[in-house]
């Protein structure tokens, strides 16, 4: 790795030792990066200097009321807040900054500033609480934070018990004396990005931690910008015409590629507004003629099936490219979405340590069931418990390498993920005949019943195909004859009873379609079911019970 003269070097400090990491692969004329490379002066500055400036970058809405900025006007507010983290706030190169709030074109200039300081990003969710804020700025010595006036409060009321952390600036308040916005207003309009090294860490994303302590994934600018040069060019393939907008937070990953690094790098124009249900998606669509969205396989479904019943139909006109991450995508979810708007989804899987998608389709190569191949960039395989390639058919580990890979921040859980160079995601996935990649279910979410090993998304799958079910969620809990058994989670669509009745008849219904074995032993009726902020499907809460 490059040395260079850092002025905080916990990130690097902190990094996996050489013989822990992935192998790196950069195949291909486009991932030649150089070794000196900042994020935003790749996909900011560079539109400036070829002229570009007055395209429109970002649009929101205040009070109702929509508004844009250019490239410009964001290369602006980006300098100013680089000026004010530097000049003001204190901040050296490698420096952590917290950065809190919904999708907003101000968080996204937060970001952008962070990057042209040098700092090192790390999102939070909006609706985490003290307990869960304190344990990501101790993981990650935090020193710097920007956050959203209106989501300040556990902040405040964390800093007491984490001394590394300055006085954070607020935004998107009152823009009062002591705001960002007032400190930057003081501040001129230019700044040079800070000259990083590829190698540098760019961001750190926090997994969820449903399973434990939440795990820092570290990723360089160079990782940033090979995202950038892989699944968008050989399977999204937008264009600087193209509109973006979708649900997941840019604090996560597959938000901040889908709905800023990815449209920045053609230079197209991204919505970010802070309303993202499933019944907000259509107007917001509608209404800034959106052409690409990304959301999850939840809200797809939810929409087609009351696309039939809104009048007046909405004018989706523009909407071109539909894509879908977090979770699997169940063929029923495909096909009611392409039954209802004519689109086909473009259906990929991606990991927070890998940062975004790496085996996918486009609409044209797409299969039902299927996730699809290999993103140019990447290599997958298929191994067994001991690390051996199994052949087609088989299901296994599913495993990955290439241009980005897994950096635990000072994590032994590094050893789990990274096996003889390959990253194993925790999915379970099988290759069929023809190369294409199916997902089975997550490594420890496989219900072992008798002998047998059953996939609950499989069964999901069939379940939605059922005229009567809108959701449905798929677990194993303890049976004492079995080991475990399948048990369905079932959220009806309106005008059906849940009762024994119904129950036999999903039964039924599944062992019509799949092995006999396979058929839920277990139907519980449920008003809804637990999702993550991004829609995912929490399978450990419906094995808790909850």
């Amino acid at each position: 790795m490059t040395e260079t003269a850092h002025l905080d070097t916990f990130a690097r400090d902190n990094l996996p030792p050489q013989a822990a990491l992935p192998e790196f692969i950069f195949e291909g004329p486009q991932l030649q990066l150089p070794p000196r490379l900042n994020v935003a002066a790749e996909l900011l500055d560079r539109w400036l200097e070829q002229g570009q400036g007055e395209r429109i970058a970002l649009i929101g809405e205040r009070d109702g009321q929509p508004f844009s900025w250019t490239y410009s006007e964001l290369h602006a507010r980006a300098c100013r807040i680089a000026r004010v983290l530097v000049e003001r706030m204190g901040l050296v190169t490698g420096n952590r900054v917290l950065l809190r709030g919904a999708n907003t074109p101000m968080y996204a200039a937060c970001w952008l500033g962070v990057m042209k300081a040098g700092g090192i990003a790390v999102g939070s969710m909006p609706l985490l609480r003290e307990r869960e804020l304190k344990a990501i700025i101790d993981k990650a010595q935090i020193t710097h934070a920007l956050c959203d006036a209106r989501i300040a409060d556990a902040l405040h009321a964390v800093r007491a018990e984490c001394p590394q952390l300055r006085a954070p600036l607020l935004f998107n308040g009152d823009e009062a004396a002591g705001s960002l916005e007032a400190e930057m207003a003081a501040q001129p309009a230019h700044f040079q990005s800070v000259d990083t090294a590829a190698d540098d860490t760019a961001l750190i994303a926090f997994t969820s931690g449903t399973t434990g302590v939440p795990k820092g994934t570290m990723h360089f600018h160079r990782d940033v910008i090979a995202a950038c040069r892989c699944w968008p060019v050989h399977v999204l393939r937008a264009t600087a015409a193209d509109r973006f907008f979708g649900s997941p937070p840019l604090a996560f990953t597959f938000g901040l590629g889908g709905l800023l690094m990815f449209p920045l790098s053609v230079g197209a124009s991204v919505v970010l507004v802070e309303r993202t249900s499933p019944e907000a998606l259509l107007p917001t669509i509608e209404r800034h003629r959106v052409s690409v969205c990304f959301t999850a396989p939840t809200s797809y479904r939810m929409i087609a099936l009351a696309l039939p019943q809104m009048s007046p139909q909405p004018d989706l006109s523009s909407l071109r490219k539909c894509v879908s991450a977090g979770e699997a995508l169940p063929a029923a979810t495909r096909l009611l979405w392409k039954q209802a708007t004519g689109i086909e989804i473009i259906d990929g899987i991606g990991s927070t340590e890998l940062f975004h998608i790496f085996i996918s389709a486009d609409e044209a190569h797409s299969r039902p069931g299927a996730t699809g191949v290999p993103v140019p960039g990447y290599r997958a395989c298929i191994l067994d418990d001991e690390g051996r390639a199994l052949p087609p058919g088989q299901v296994g580990r599913l495993a990955v390498k290439g241009p980005t890979g897994c950096k635990y921040l000072a994590d032994e859980r590094q050893a789990v993920y990274v096996h003889q160079g390959w990253n194993l995601t925790g999915d379970a996935y099988l290759v069929d005949a023809d190369g294409y990649y199916v997902y089975q279910a997550r490594t420890d979410d496989m219900i072992i019943t008798g002998g047998y090993n059953i996939a609950g998304p499989e069964i999901e799958s069939v379940l939605l195909q059922h005229p009567a079910v809108a959701e449905c969620g798929v677990v194993g809990i303890p049976d004492e004859a079995r080991g475990q058994i399948a048990k369905a989670f079932v959220v009806l669509k309106p005008g059906f009873k849940g009762d024994d009745a119904l129950v036999k008849t999903l039964q039924d219904f599944c062992k019509q379609t799949i092995a006999a074995y396979k058929y839920p032993r277990a139907v519980e009726f449920r008003d809804t079911l637990p999702r993550t902020e991004t829609g995912k499907l929490q399978r450990f809460r419906l094995r808790q019970g909850g």
